[in-house]
Order: structure tokens, then sequence, then C-alpha cells
């Protein structure tokens, strides 16, 4: 089990990262969901070791992060969201260079191991490829076999389907969901489908603090005669958005359907909509920004 007790960053230059973080992240798919700057990477970073928190506390099992960061990296995978590789490199060779950074150092053991994770992750037939030859997904997949080197027991991964086509975002998931079993893995991301499809506990970030957490069927239960729906013209946006909690738009049709949030039937036209993911996602953030 991951605790996180009162993480606090703050940058050289003032900017509050995270403020006053807490969760308490079980063995599973967890997901942690947030927009662009909310201060997932932050999270991810400093449990990763990456960086030194401002104040706070992260344990692993046993593990105290923070003071014994060598002992934490010896069980931890980590896929960060911009990962760098030698273009020129096979995916083999590559793998079989980060085993060894990662204290494989039997051969025999080592190959068995390399060969196991390409297949893992379907590679195996492309293993003598140069990764610049890569898709996005492959990149992605071969991303995940080094975060795997090692039997790693905490595995990060931070925006993983950004920019994955559907078909390699579905194979992805899959190969996530099927590690996910016996290790804490966290999925960092701001895709509400992939923490819908996949996590059974999920917390969502804004502004660097935790703003709900919870398992995404009872949040979405919790919407539960609170979400109305209408579909309005364009022009009619703003003076809607004075009457009610707006909580989402998107485009249809041309026009424009809209989400609200009310405790009563607004009328005027709207309808009842039962939550989804998204739902729980777009209230949580309205009410921090109104906060």
């Amino acid at each position: 089990m991951l605790q996180i007790d009162e993480l606090t960053h703050v940058y050289a230059n003032g900017t509050k990262a995270l403020d006053n973080v807490s969760l308490t992240i079980p063995y599973g798919m967890y997901g942690l969901l947030g927009p662009n700057g909310a201060g997932k990477s932050s999270l991810m970073r400093s449990i990763a070791t990456l960086q030194t928190p401002t104040s706070g506390q992260i344990r692993f099992d046993d593990i105290d992060v923070i003071k014994s960061p060598e002992t934490l990296r010896r069980v931890l995978g980590y896929l960060p969201q911009d990962f760098g590789v030698y273009p020129r490199v096979s995916a083999q060779d590559m793998l079989n260079h980060m085993a060894i950074l990662k204290g494989i150092s039997n051969a025999k053991e080592r190959k068995a191991e390399v060969d196991r994770l390409l297949e893992q992750t379907n590679l195996y037939g492309v293993r003598g490829k140069a990764l610049a030859g890569f898709s996005g997904g492959m990149r992605q997949r071969f991303g995940i076999a080094q975060a795997l080197l090692g039997g790693p027991k905490l595995i990060i991964v931070d925006e993983p389907t950004a920019g994955l086509d559907p078909e390699e975002r579905n194979r992805f998931l899959n190969l996530l969901a099927e590690i996910g079993e016996n290790v804490v893995v966290i999925l960092s991301t701001h895709i509400v489908e992939d923490v819908a499809d996949l996590c059974p506990q999920m917390a969502i970030i804004a502004s660097g603090r935790i703003v709900r957490t919870g398992a995404p069927l009872d949040l979405m239960k919790q919407l539960d005669g609170h979400i109305w729906t209408k579909t309005v013209d364009k022009d009619a946006l703003p003076a809607l958005r004075e009457k009610y909690q707006v909580i989402s738009t998107r485009l249809f049709a041309g026009r424009t359907v809209i989400h609200v949030y009310s405790d009563t039937d607004p009328g005027d036209g709207f309808e009842a909509h039962r939550g989804g993911l998204e739902d729980v996602y777009f209230s949580a953030l309205h009410t921090a920004r109104a906060a």
C-alpha cells in the first residue's frame, strides 16, 4: 500500500504544485485524474523519488520513500510522460542495456527477462527493429516493458495514452490491466475514459489539491438526481452560465449540449441525466474552481 500524508511541494519560483495532498493507494489499478497543470506530474515525480517534496511523508509498505529513495527505486517501475530512448538502438538491445542498469547482472536471467517482457508487450516480433521506427503505441509498450524490469511492486505511468490512436490505446490499456493485479499501478491522466475503463479506485486533483476520491461507480451514483441536460443555441450559453451551475458543454450537430448541477429540477426544459464519470470530473473541477 502507498500512503501519502500532507504532501506539499513549492518550486523555487514560488509555484505551489502540491498543496497538502493525502492519499491511500491500495494494490491494483489506481487512477489519478486531473487537467494539465493540476499537479499530477509533480506528485508522480515526488513518489518516484525524482524530486524531494517541501514537506509531508510518503510510505510504500515499510519503505520511507523520502528518507530511503534508493530502497524504493529497487521496487519501482516508472513510465514518465516524455519517455526518451536512443532512436537507433533496437528494442532488444535497449531493454538489455536498461536491465543491466536495473541490476540484472546474470546474462542468462537477463535474456530470459528481456524476452519475456518483449513477448508480454507484443514487441518480440520487432525486437531487432530500431526504436526510431516504432509507432507511438509501440514506444509506449516499450516504455511499459522497461518499467516492468526487475519485477517492480509499484508502477507509475504518467499520461500514457495521450496521442495514441483508438486501437493502440485499447491495446495499451489491456496491457496495463493485465499487469495491475498484484502490484500498485498509478495511472496519471487527464483522459476520463482511461480511468473509467481500468481503475476500481481513483482521485481527482485540481490546483495541487485532492478534490475527490473514491470508486468511480460510487462517485457516479452520488450524482443521481443532480445532473440535468439541455441542448441550446450557442448564443444562449452566457445567460445560462449566469443562472445555473454549468459544469460542462459540448457541441452536437451544430448546437451546444450543456450539463448543469442542481439539487432540484431546474425546469426551463432541462431533463434529468444519469451522471457518468465525466460529470463527476467536471463537477469536482467546477466546485474546486468556485472555491
